[in-house]
């Protein structure tokens, strides 16, 4: 099985802000959260930030911007509409249909991308969008249970990633593969 993580991986930049800056030019007063949100994009670029920091600091900010937003499922669509130019040439390219993509991001977001390019397999961040509550963050050393509950037999063969924040998840792939734009560098053969 080929496993791939998404943002700046197969995706170029950050879905998460990209889907922040969408919703600031819908909603100006969102810029409350800006120093909040970049700050934990930086943290967490740095490994700097467990999943209980996460979860206390970031899933209520996450959790409360949810809430607000009466629109959803229009809005997903109209905000991949804008960003699939973002998915990577060489992820397309090697696409293959038993891949699996492993985010932080949220489910429901991913979900509306995957459907368009034919990716049947992901696990990403839960929330119960009922409550506006964050149920699983998919972080770190989070994914190797969430992809051993999935996939209980599967092995890695291949994993893509652009980050040592998912060390835990190449230290079970076979082969491991360092994304930097759109340089790819095999690091664990």
């Amino acid at each position: 099985m080929n496993v791939y993580d998404f943002d700046n991986t197969i995706y170029r930049g950050e879905s998460s802000l990209d889907l922040f800056f969408y919703y600031l030019k819908k909603n100006p007063s969102l810029i409350r959260y800006f120093p909040k949100a970049i700050v934990g994009i930086i943290k967490y670029k740095l490994g700097m930030v467990q999943i209980d920091g996460l979860l206390n600091n970031y899933a209520v900010l996450a959790e409360d911007f949810l809430r607000g937003i009466k629109t959803l499922d229009e809005d997903m669509e109209e905000f991949w509409d804008k960003q699939m130019h973002k998915i990577k040439p060489f992820y397309l390219a090697q696409q293959q249909e038993e891949d699996l993509i492993i985010s932080a991001s949220p489910d429901f977001f991913l979900e509306v991308l995957f459907r368009r390019i034919g990716i049947k397999n992901f696990i990403g961040t839960t929330v119960d969008m009922e409550k506006g509550k964050v149920k699983f963050v998919c972080f770190r050393e989070n994914k190797i249970p969430a992809f051993q509950s999935r996939y209980p037999n599967a092995k890695i063969e291949n994993f893509y990633t652009d980050s040592m924040n998912d060390k835990p998840l190449m230290d079970i792939a076979k082969n491991v593969f360092l994304v930097r734009g759109n340089r790819i560098k095999q690091i664990k053969p």
